[in-house]
C-alpha cells in the first residue's frame, strides 16, 4: 500500500543517471520534492509523462520545487534516455537493491519487478502533502501535478 499524505517521506540515497549521489534530506528545509515513480525508461508511456514534465519544467521550477524522476533502471540506462530525451531534472537509479525505495514507499509492484506510476509531493519538512497513482498503463495528467503543486503550503521568505 502507497504511503499516505501527512506522513513522513522516508529518507534515501540514489545515484542519478551521471552518478552523483542524491538524497531526499538534502532538500529538507530548502526546497520541496516532487518523486515521480515510473516503471521503466524508454517504454512508451513513460517516455510520453517525462517528456510531458520536461515540456513543463517551469511549472516545477517557479515554484522552487526539485524534479526527481525514480525507476529501477540502471544508472547507465538513465544517463542515455536522459541524453537522448533532454531530460533537465535527475533521474535516479533504484537498481540495487532492486526497488528498495519503490517498496519503501508502498509503490513496487513485486510481480513485475518495477514500480507503479506513482508521484509524492513533498514538502520542506520532509511531510508528504500530495500523492497520485495511476492505473496501470494510464499516463499521469500535468493536471494532476498542478494540484497537487497547490497542496504545498508557501514557502517561508
Amino acid at each position: 500500500m502507497a504511503l499516505e499524505n501527512d506522513t513522513w517521506a522516508p529518507d534515501f540515497e540514489l545515484s542519478n543517471q551521471y552518478g552523483e549521489k542524491i538524497r531526499l534530506s538534502q532538500f529538507r528545509g530548502i526546497k520541496p520534492v516532487v518523486l515521480v515513480f515510473y516503471p521503466l525508461a524508454f517504454s512508451g508511456v513513460c517516455t510520453g509523462e517525462l517528456c510531458t514534465l520536461e515540456d513543463n519544467i517551469a511549472l516545477f521550477r517557479d515554484k522552487s520545487v526539485e524534479l526527481i524522476g525514480i525507476s529501477v533502471d540502471s544508472k547507465s540506462t538513465l544517463r542515455a534516455w536522459s541524453e537522448l530525451k533532454g531530460f533537465d531534472f535527475n533521474l535516479l537509479a533504484d537498481f540495487w537493491p532492486h526497488g528498495d525505495v519503490a517498496k519503501d514507499y508502498g509503490v513496487f509492484l513485486e510481480n513485475k519487478g518495477f514500480s507503479n506510476r506513482a508521484t509524492f509531493v513533498i514538502d520542506t519538512k520532509g511531510i508528504i502533502r500530495a500523492s497520485f497513482i495511476t492505473a496501470p498503463g494510464e499516463a499521469r495528467s500535468i493536471e494532476a501535478y498542478r494540484a497537487a503543486l497547490e497542496e504545498l503550503e508557501p514557502l517561508a521568505v
